[in-house]
């Protein structure tokens, strides 16, 4: 279906611009109509002014949303109607595709839904947990509250985010730097020589003689390795995609060596941040789980909180499910069990959440003070024994002029 751009003016006389999917610009003009906007003009997108819907990764980061929701309640707080306030956040919003959502929930907001019903129709823009807690705000009158609550949740979740992805970046480049030498070394360098050799009437020792042939059946068949490589990968996502697949590696993913302990407390971070955050709000315990199930990405913890969530509704006290899971430490059903014998959750979840939050940035830190040195001490084996593969022959050349 073609897009068109539009430029209208509601009743007021302010002035909207917007995109549409329809049949033709009649059938846009209608709609603008219908919605209560005079169509000003009205453009269909061709190939060089038509929106290229391309992302990598997610397409509103926690840090956008931060912004977004810390500007609802500073213009709100200001005396602002919320569907001015909406349009104000649309037109300074710089992420496209959360200035695009904004847009469409002010449209969807003036047709008479509320700003959650809005907000829900778009869930690859506003997370379910997001909602939640402005369908609670809503309810509530505290609409502002629930948006500064987000806030800082959303504030936290991109500093564990970036925390993570610090432990994750650095070993990647290093391993890259790693592969990329003795690529250059076995593609290039390596050859030379063994065009040098060739002429010499030198015996070659056994470690030169080996990694000249793994020089030649690297040139000769290089593309191999790069069909393996993505063998492994395509393999590796097939797997995953399957339910037992999906376990056996988000297992391996919690008991690997080094990166094991920063998955577990990532999960419990996440876990106590959205409890917390979602309860202070007077949101249900089983619908805090059922959104705890969608923010964290390791599946067992996703089938404990599943069970925990229908345990809960059938009266059993949280902590109990959550021991019984055996994927979370003790201190989470700890603390958890406290809270609900004071009767303050969500104060002992945010201490747990922050607790957590500062292991993750310690897990980081010695995870990344392990692997620098294994990988520069790997690099140092590698090189050198191919630096030494080289210069063995030259030597033993020299020698030989020597003795004579």
């Amino acid at each position: 279906m073609p897009g068109y751009t539009y430029v209208a003016v509601d009743q007021n006389g302010r002035e909207k611009r917007g995109r549409i999917e329809a049949q033709s610009s009649e059938e846009v003009s209608q709609q603008l109509k219908k919605d209560g906007l005079f169509p000003v003009e009205i453009k269909e997108q061709g190939v060089l002014n038509k929106d290229l819907d391309i992302s990598i990764g997610a397409k509103v980061k926690p840090r956008d949303l931060s912004v977004f929701c810390r500007q609802f309640v500073s213009i709100t707080q200001a005396g602002v109607p919320m569907k001015e306030a909406l349009q104000m956040m649309t037109e300074q919003t710089e992420n496209k595709w959360l200035k695009k959502g904004i847009a469409e929930v002010l449209t969807n907001v003036e047709k008479g839904n509320t700003l959650a019903d809005s907000m829900s129709a778009l869930p690859d823009i506003f997370p379910a947990m997001l909602v939640n807690m402005v369908q609670a705000g809503e309810s509530s009158g505290s609409l502002d509250t629930s948006f500064e609550r987000m806030a800082i949740h959303f504030e936290k979740e991109a500093k564990l985010k970036a925390t993570i992805r610090k432990a994750t970046i650095y070993p990647i480049i290093l391993i890259c730097a790693v592969i990329g030498v003795i690529a250059v070394m076995l593609l290039y360098v390596i050859p030379i020589f063994i065009d040098m050799f060739a002429d010499l009437d030198v015996e070659m020792p056994a470690l030169t003689m080996g990694v000249m042939n793994v020089s030649k059946w690297t040139v000769g068949h290089w593309y191999m390795i790069l069909l393996v490589i993505v063998a492994v990968i395509a393999a590796y996502r097939l797997i995953y995609r399957t339910e037992l697949g999906r376990l056996k590696i988000d297992y391996i993913k919690m008991k690997m060596p080094l990166f094991g302990k920063l998955t577990v407390k990532t999960a419990c971070a996440r876990f106590a941040r959205t409890m917390s955050t979602l309860m202070a709000s007077g949101i249900s315990t089983p619908e805090c789980l059922d959104t705890c199930t969608k923010v964290i990405s390791n599946v067992h913890y996703k089938n404990a909180l599943q069970r925990a969530k229908a345990d809960v509704m059938r009266g059993i006290p949280l902590s109990e499910p959550l021991q019984a899971s055996e994927v979370f430490p003790p201190m989470v059903y700890h603390m958890t069990g406290i809270g609900e014998e004071t009767g303050n959750m969500e104060e002992m979840l945010a201490k747990l959440a922050d607790y957590y939050d500062e292991e993750v940035e310690i897990t980081t830190q010695s995870v990344l003070a392990a692997m620098e040195p294994m990988i520069i001490v790997l690099m140092a084996l590698i090189v050198g024994t191919l630096v030494i593969a080289v210069i063995m022959p030259i030597a033993t050349m020299y020698n030989g002029l020597d003795n004579l």
